[in-house]
This record gives C-alpha cells, sequence and structure tokens, in this order.
C-alpha cells in the first residue's frame, strides 16, 4: 500500500483518459444536486473531501471486469486501466462530470426525480467571504436556463457565453482545463473591454479561487496489484460504507465477467427455475458459491489429499470459472436434493427451517452422493437425517461455519463408508432437558425443530383429523398455538416459562385454533367433539399424534401435562439424533419441571 497527495486536475485526466476505471462490482448509482454543489463548494474552498483509493490493475490473479466512469472521452474505446477506482467512485464521478467533462451532469433531485445540471460558480459571491455555498455554486438545467412560473419566467440565462459574462458566472467544467479556461478568460476580457472593474474582478477571482483549484489535492492510497482478492474484499467492505455493499458474490461476477461469463445471469435463471421452492427461496447467490466451493474443494481432494477441503471467503474468491461450470449443475441438484429431504423431515417452508446455514453442508453431501447415485438410499439417506437433526438440537449452526461446514462434508461422506467414523457434529451434539422450557419464541432453531418432529409424527388436526402434510400444511393455514391456551394460563396464574414453552405448543389449523378459544382444554375439546361430530375416542387419536396425553388434557392436569409431554418430546429428540439426553432425573430438571423425566 502506498499513500500520496495526487492533484484534482491529474486524476480527473486519469478519469477522462480511461487511465482510472471502476470494477465491474462497483454499481452505478448518483448524488443528489444538493449533494454534489456542496463537494464542488469544498474544492472551492480548499477544504478535504476525503481520500480516494485505487487497486493497481494487471495482476493476472486478479481480473475484474472495470468500465469507464460515464461520460468520460474513453467510454467504449476498449482502453485498458492502469487503475480501478475502490473507494471514491462518488466523489470522483461527480467531481469529473460537474469540473471537467463536457456533458450536462445526471443528478437527482430532493424528490428523487431524475435531472441533467450543468454547474457554475458565481465570480463576486465566491470572493465575498459572507456569502453562503447556495449563492456560489449555482446549477442549471440542460438548457442553461432556470425558470419559474411553470416556465414561463426565465430567472437566470446562461445559454450563450455572453450571458455567463453578464451574469458574471464562470463555467465549473472549463476551469481545471487551462486551455479552455484561457479561452473563456480571453473572450471575457473582450466583452468587458475598457471595464476595468471586470478586469480586476477576474483577476482575483483567477488568484484566489481558479489557482487554488487548479493546486487542489486529494489524499490518495493505492493498493498494489499483488494484493489478494480477499484483501480486496475487506477494504472495501470498510471503507464503501456509503455505497452498495460489497459480497464475494460482486467479486465473482466481476472476476468471470472477465472471461465473458454472465455469472449473475446464470445464478438468477437457476434460482427462477430450480431454487425457488418453499425452502429453497432462502439460498442467496452467496450460499451457493460457498457451497459449490465446499463441493469442488471437496472433489479436489480426492485425487489430491494434500488439498484442505474449504470454503471460507478467500477460497470463494479464488473459485475458478471452470469449476463452477463443472460443478454447478451437480450442486444445483444437491440443494433439490436437500430440500427433498427437509421436507420428508416436515421442514415445508423456509420459515421453518431451523437453521438457512445447515443447508450449505446439506447441499454439498447431497451433490457429492448425488453425483454418485447413492442419495436415494435408504440407509445413506437416515444417516444424512441424524447428522442434520444433531445440529438442530446441538444448536451448532447459530452462525455462519465455514470450519464445521469442512468437516461435515468429509466426516459424513467417510461415516456413510464406515459406521465407527462418527462425524463431530454428531458427537458434539448435546440437549439439555431445560433447554425445552427456554424455548419460548419460533425464532430459535431448536423450537422450529420441536414442531418439525411433531409434523414427522404424523400429526392430525383436532377437528377434521387430516394428517398434517404438505398439502394440509399449504391449505389449512397450520400454525403453532398454545394447548392450554395463554388466556386461560394467565387466568389460572400458571408460571409463563411452563405454558409459553414449546412444550404447551403444537401445530394446528387456523379454524381449529378458532374453537379452542381461551377456554380450559377440557372445555374446547367437548366443543370440538359437537362442532366436528367426533367422538371421544377418535379424539383422543388425533391427540396423541401430538404427543398429547388425553387423560391429562382433559382434566386440565396442567403439571402433570407438562412433565409427560417433556418426556415425550425428550424421546422423540433422542431417536432423531441417535444421542442419549443425559441429566434427565437431574436435580436442576426436577427443580424445573418439578419432576424427573425419565
Amino acid at each position: 500500500m502506498q499513500t500520496y497527495d495526487r492533484s484534482l486536475v491529474e486524476l480527473l485526466k486519469s478519469v477522462d483518459e480511461g487511465k482510472a476505471q471502476l470494477p465491474d462490482f462497483q454499481r452505478s448509482w448518483v448524488w443528489d444536486d444538493d449533494r454534489i454543489k456542496a463537494l464542488i463548494a469544498s474544492v472551492v474552498h480548499n477544504y478535504p473531501v476525503g481520500a480516494v483509493m485505487f487497486l493497481t490493475y494487471g495482476n493476472e490473479s486478479i481480473r475484474f471486469k472495470y468500465r469507464t466512469i460515464e461520460g468520460s472521452v474513453s467510454e467504449g474505446k476498449g482502453v485498458v486501466p492502469t487503475e480501478l477506482i475502490l473507494d471514491g467512485q462518488q466523489r470522483l464521478t461527480s467531481l469529473y462530470s460537474a469540473l471537467y467533462s463536457q456533458n450536462p451532469v445526471k443528478t437527482f433531485t430532493k424528490t428523487n426525480k431524475t435531472v441533467y445540471r450543468y454547474y457554475y460558480i458565481d465570480i463576486e459571491k465566491s470572493l465575498d467571504p459572507n456569502a453562503d455555498d447556495e449563492e456560489i455554486i449555482i446549477s442549471v438545467p440542460e438548457s442553461r436556463q432556470k425558470t419559474s412560473d411553470f416556465g414561463r419566467k426565465i430567472d437566470i440565462d446562461l445559454s450563450t457565453q455572453e450571458m455567463e459574462f453578464k451574469n458574471k458566472v464562470c463555467p465549473l467544467n472549463c476551469i481545471l482545463d487551462m486551455g479552455k479556461f484561457l479561452s473563456w478568460q480571453n473572450s471575457y476580457h473582450t466583452y468587458y473591454s475598457g471595464n476595468a472593474a471586470a478586469s480586476e474582478l477576474l483577476r482575483q477571482f483567477v488568484q484566489k479561487i481558479v489557482v487554488k483549484m487548479l493546486g487542489y489535492k486529494m489524499p490518495v492510497i493505492l493498493l498494489e496489484k499483488e494484493t489478494p482478492k480477499e484483501a480486496v474484499c475487506r477494504v472495501f467492505e470498510n471503507v464503501n460504507t456509503g455505497g452498495v455493499p460489497l459480497t464475494v458474490f460482486e467479486l465473482v461476477v466481476a472476476s468471470y465477467s472477465a472471461d465473458d461469463f454472465e455469472l449473475r445471469k446464470d445464478w438468477e435463471e437457476r434460482r427462477e427455475k430450480f431454487l425457488g421452492g418453499d425452502v429453497l427461496s432462502v439460498v442467496t447467490a452467496v450460499d451457493f458459491l460457498t457451497a459449490l466451493t465446499l463441493f469442488s474443494t471437496y472433489k479436489r481432494k480426492l485425487i489430491d489429499d494434500k488439498v484442505a477441503v474449504s470454503c471460507k471467503k478467500k477460497d470463494v474468491l479464488n473459485l475458478s470459472l471452470s469449476e463452477y461450470q463443472k460443478y454447478k449443475d451437480v450442486l444445483t441438484k444437491g440443494f433439490v436434493e436437500a430440500e427433498m429431504i427437509l421436507q420428508e423431515e416436515r421442514v415445508f417452508t423456509s420459515g421453518d427451517l431451523p437453521y438457512t446455514t445447515q443447508l450449505i453442508p446439506l447441499a454439498a453431501i447431497c451433490a457429492v452422493l448425488t453425483d454418485d447415485n447413492q442419495i436415494k438410499a435408504t440407509n445413506v439417506k437416515n444417516k444424512i437425517k441424524q447428522w442434520y437433526w444433531s445440529g438442530v438440537f446441538g444448536e451448532l449452526y447459530g452462525s455462519a461455519n465455514e470450519t464445521r461446514y469442512a468437516n461435515d462434508i468429509v466426516q459424513v461422506i467417510d461415516w456413510l463408508k464406515n459406521d465407527s467414523n462418527l462425524p463431530k457434529t454428531i458427537q458434539e451434539s448435546y440437549f439439555n432437558p431445560t433447554r425445552l422450557l427456554t424455548l419460548q419464541s419460533r425464532q430459535s432453531a431448536a423450537y422450529k425443530g420441536v414442531m418439525a418432529l411433531i409434523l414427522k409424527n404424523h400429526s392430525q388436526d383436532f377437528i377434521s383429523g387430516s394428517e398434517m402434510d404438505f398439502a394440509a400444511y399449504k391449505s389449512e393455514n397450520i400454525d403453532i398455538h398454545h394447548v392450554f391456551p395463554k388466556a386461560y394460563c394467565e387466568s389460572k396464574k400458571l408460571p409463563r416459562a411452563k405454558w409459553n414453552s414449546v412444550v404447551n405448543k403444537t401445530p394446528i389449523s387456523y379454524s381449529t385454533n378458532r374453537e379452542i378459544g381461551g377456554v380450559a382444554p377440557s372445555k374446547y375439546l367437548e366443543r370440538i367433539e359437537k362442532k366436528g361430530k367426533v367422538s371421544s375416542s377418535t379424539l383422543d387419536t388425533y391427540l396423541e399424534t401430538h404427543w398429547i396425553s388425553p387423560n391429562l388434557v382433559r382434566t386440565d392436569d396442567f403439571d402433570s401435562f407438562i412433565v409427560d409431554r417433556a418426556k415425550m418430546l425428550l424421546d422423540a429428540i433422542q431417536k432423531v439424533t441417535g444421542r442419549t439426553i443425559t441429566g434427565r432425573d437431574s436435580e436442576e430438571v426436577v427443580a424445573a419441571f418439578g419432576d424427573r423425566l425419565v
């Protein structure tokens, strides 16, 4: 990294000639008219406007597609840049457009209306220390006439050079080009021939304003061309707080664009065609690239054991276009297979998904097994499900954890070949029985996991008796509700920690919930029997599919219900994870639930 000052004239000339261009990941966006005028005023007053950052272009490891700043003379001429603008895009674009380009500046008003403006400086006001910036810097429409009364009245007319002289204003886009400014200056003197006061005014303007603008410098940070991609990404994220956030995907898009591959288009078409399902709609472009990197490094390791399986940011940034093209389709199939497995486990929508992060290793594992034609084998799917539920109830994917992803794909595949090679995710999975009472929010992964297990138990609606499969889930507006209703529990002053926990909740249809209301279970069960014309014994079988003891809810025995259902939920968690839940008869459990859970 180098730091030094560079004159504004040199910077804008570099932009004009195409030596400084934008990397493709820099999105186009513009400042509003007032902000551009304020920026120009800072230059006029010789105030600092912040540093700009460039990346030296020319390293083969960083081959970004680039583009010129709109309006430069090099636009469309195929000029190869020497530098890419990482930070300062909008300042340089605004200054170039207003102070150097001869084209009108594209900007927008306070009401977000796109307009085109030319910028001028009032010569007399610029020399008045008491003048406001709004008086010094003038912006006019493309016609160079500012009007009012719906265009009927011309307030200022700068449509000819003579009118500029008459109003004593100088076009800002000629000052930093000595040839253009000297020509304008000579014409000014010709216009005011014999007018000593006008000549003196211009002399002071040149001395106090023009000379300072010509000498204006901006701090420049120059990253050397050997800077790795991950460093470029980190630097951009740190400095570009006001613009469009940069993701790994944007950098890879720019990198692949250099080889004429439109990654963004490929992703959008792939997402629309294959990844728009109820669960997969949550998958982002970064998720897809991360999973593909995980899959590709695993494939490389099969050939060369020295290769590390990894999908950290630097690995994603170094994912070659050839690898992307080679594996994109099989990974897409992996995501589709992952969605089918999740739906078998009664995870029907992205909102029900315990961890979106766990989709990354799950899809990559499914891609490996799809590529090897193993994914449909029952014993294979059962092991994948055990690994999946171990991650959910061990609550191991609360954040992106690329190291765990890498362990998962290697260890799960090894485990499928050898039963003794138990993956770390399964080994590390631990569920504390008292955790059931702290699962109060439906945003919790384990909470969502419990609800999925109830649906997986072929739970039936209390009134219709319909099994809450995917079709019913979508058509019947299945949602989560209290077994002992909230209003009833509050009226009986029952402990919130118990009645609002996942132990007292179950998925039921909207229409059934309306029948429940806020009364005791014994009351609403009688109402349901009449409404649904269902016998008590049949309704009892419906309740049992939810791991609800009919005797306990029919007698409104809340405390015994909580203990009994907690036992059954723990049994279900043990079954899907294959891990024994310890401490079910501990003092902590007895204190929390009022009894042992064995």
